[in-house]
C-alpha cells in the first residue's frame, strides 16, 4: 500500500519504517526540516534498537522517504496516520493543537478518497473531532474515513513490538476502513480487534493506565514488606504464578516515567472527570508513583545521615534501559533533591548523557560506572541496564569511598553483594543480616 505517517517522531517514526519493511512504500512527514535532513541520510534522532539499520535498509530499497511536505504526503497515500505528539497540558488534559493543524492540513491537500488514521494516544471523541474538522475544511465533496489505531509500542523493543504485537486495535466506522487496515496487517498474523472509534480510543489508555496502576501496587506492596522484613520479590513470584495475574509489571522499585504512562494516566484521570467520573484508583496509582521516589530518597538520607558535601554516583539515568528518553524520568527529580541538599553527583548512562546534560545543570557526567564509583559514598541504581549487571564488583569497591549500593531497581542478589563486602540497600527485600537473600 501506499502510507504516509505524519510526524516523524518516535510513535510515527517506528510505524513507518516498519510498515515499509512490511513491503508497503511510506512517505514519513514532519515540519521538522532538520530532522527530516538527518532522516533522509540515514541517521535517526533517537536511540531505539535496530531502528538506523531497519531505516537505511529501506531507504537504500526505495519503500521508504521522508518529506517537509504534508500535500505530498496526503496525495501519494491512500492511508494516513496522523502520529504527532499529544503533550499534555497543565489541567492533564492533552494538547489536542497538532491532531487540529495536521486534520486542516489533511483536508485542505485531499484530491480523492483517503483513510485518516489516529496513532497518536488521543481522548476519546477525539476521532469525531477530526472527522468534523476534515469535513469542515475540504475543499469539495470527497469522501474519507476516519479511524482509530492506538499503538503499543515498548521504548527498547519498539520493532519487535510492532512485527510481534499481542494484538491489533482498530477502531472503524465503515467496512471499507476495516478492509484496508485488516489487508495493511494481514502479514503480522496477529489478533486483530476490532472495534468502533470510541472503544479503540479506550482501550490505550486504559491498558496504560491499568499497567501503571499494577506497578504501583507491587510498590505499594514493597513498602509493607520493607516494614516487616519480608521479601517483595518472594510475595512477587507467589502472587504472578496466578495465571490471573501474571509476571509482567511486578517488579518493585522507584516508580515509571517515560512519555506514556505519566502522561496518558493523567489524561485518563482528566477524561473520565470530563464525563462525570471521578477516577479514584488512577488518582491513588499516581501518588504511589510520586511516593516512591520520596521513599527512595529518604533510603538514601538514612544510609548518609548528612548529603551535604557527599559524592553519590548516579548508575542511569533514562526512564528505562534501551532508551535514552529522559522524559519524567525518576532520576531526574532524584538527582534534582540531591544537588538541593548539598551533595555532589557523577552519572553515568550508555545512551542519555547528552540529554540530562542539557536538562540538569550541577552534575559530573562520566565515561563508565567505574569513574562514577571513584571516590563515592554511594552509588545509586536507577535504570536497570544489563551493563550494570555485569560490572567487576571487586573493582567497584576499590574505587569507592565506602562500600554502598543503593539499588533502586533491585538487579543485584543481596548476598552477592554482601559478600563482595558491600552495605547493599535495595526495595521491599531484607538485607543479608536480617535473614533475607
Amino acid at each position: 500500500m501506499n502510507i504516509s505517517i505524519i510526524g516523524s517522531g518516535y510513535v510515527g517514526l517506528v510505524s513507518g519504517t516498519c510498515f515499509a519493511e512490511l513491503g508497503n512504500k511510506v512517505i514519513c512527514a514532519d515540519n521538522d526540516a532538520k530532522k527530516i535532513a538527518l532522516l533522509k541520510n540515514g541517521r535517526v534522532p533517537i536511540f531505539e534498537p535496530g531502528l538506523e539499520e531497519l531505516i537505511k535498509n529501506n531507504l537504500k530499497k526505495g519503500r521508504l522517504k521522508f518529506s517537509t511536505n504534508i500535500k505530498e504526503a496526503v496525495i501519494n497515500s491512500e492511508v494516513i496516520f496522523i502520529a504527532v505528539g499529544t503533550p499534555p497540558l497543565d489541567s492533564g488534559e492533552a494538547d489536542l493543537t497538532g491532531i487540529e493543524h495536521v486534520a486542516r492540513s489533511i483536508a485542505q491537500n485531499l484530491t480523492g478518497y483517503r483513510l485518516i488514521v489516529e496513532k497518536s494516544t488521543v481522548p476519546v471523541e477525539t476521532g469525531e473531532r477530526v472527522k468534523h474538522t476534515i469535513a469542515t475544511y475540504v475543499k469539495r465533496k470527497i469522501k474519507f474515513d476516519v479511524a482509530s489505531n492506538p499503538e503499543f509500542l515498548r521504548e527498547g523493543t519498539a520493532i519487535n513490538d510492532f512485527m510481534h504485537p499481542d494484538r491489533i486495535v482498530i477502531g472503524v466506522e465503515s467496512k471499507k476502513a476495516r478492509d484496508i487496515l485488516t489487508s495493511l496487517y494481514q502479514p503480522l498474523n496477529a489478533p486483530i480487534v476490532v472495534t468502533n472509534i470510541k472503544s479503540a480510543e479506550l482501550i490505550k489508555h486504559a491498558s496504560n493506565a491499568f499497567l501503571a496502576t499494577k506497578i504501583s501496587f507491587i510498590n505499594a506492596v514493597s513498602r509493607v514488606c520493607d516494614k516487616v522484613g519480608a521479601n517483595v520479590e518472594e510475595v512477587a513470584k507467589g502472587m504472578c504464578l496466578d495465571k490471573r495475574i501474571g509476571r509482567a509489571f511486578l517488579d518493585a522499585g522507584i516508580g515509571y516515567g517515560g512519555s506514556c504512562f505519566p502522561k496518558d494516566l493523567d489524561a485518563f484521570v482528566t477524561i473520565s472527570e470530563n464525563v462525570g467520573y471521578d477516577f479514584d484508583l488512577l488518582k491513588a496509582a499516581r501518588r504511589v508513583n510520586e511516593e516512591q521516589k520520596s521513599f527512595y530518597l529518604k533510603k538514601i538520607k538514612d544510609a548518609l545521615w548528612v548529603l551535604k558535601d557527599k559524592n553519590i554516583g548516579i548508575l542511569g539515568l533514562s526512564f528505562k534501559p534501551n532508551t535514552d528518553d529522559i522524559r519524567s524520568a525518576p532520576s531526574l527529580d532524584i538527582i534534582k533533591s540531591l544537588l538541593q541538599d548539598g551533595a555532589k553527583v557523577r552519572a553515568y548512562d550508555p545512551q542519555a548523557m547528552l540529554k540530562i546534560k542539557n536538562e540538569i545543570n550541577g552534575i559530573t557526567l562520566c565515561k563508565d560506572p567505574y569513574e562514577v564509583a571513584r571516590h563515592a559514598d554511594c552509588l545509586l541504581v536507577v535504570t536497570e541496564w544489563d551493563e550494570f549487571k555485569e560490572l567487576d564488583f571487586k573493582r567497584l569497591k576499590k574505587q569507592m569511598r565506602c562500600a554502598l549500593i543503593i539499588d533502586g531497581r533491585n538487579i543485584y542478589d543481596p548476598e552477592e553483594m554482601s559478600k563482595f563486602g558491600f552495605k547493599y540497600i535495595s526495595i521491599g527485600r531484607p538485607s543479608r543480616k536480617d535473614g533475607g537473600k
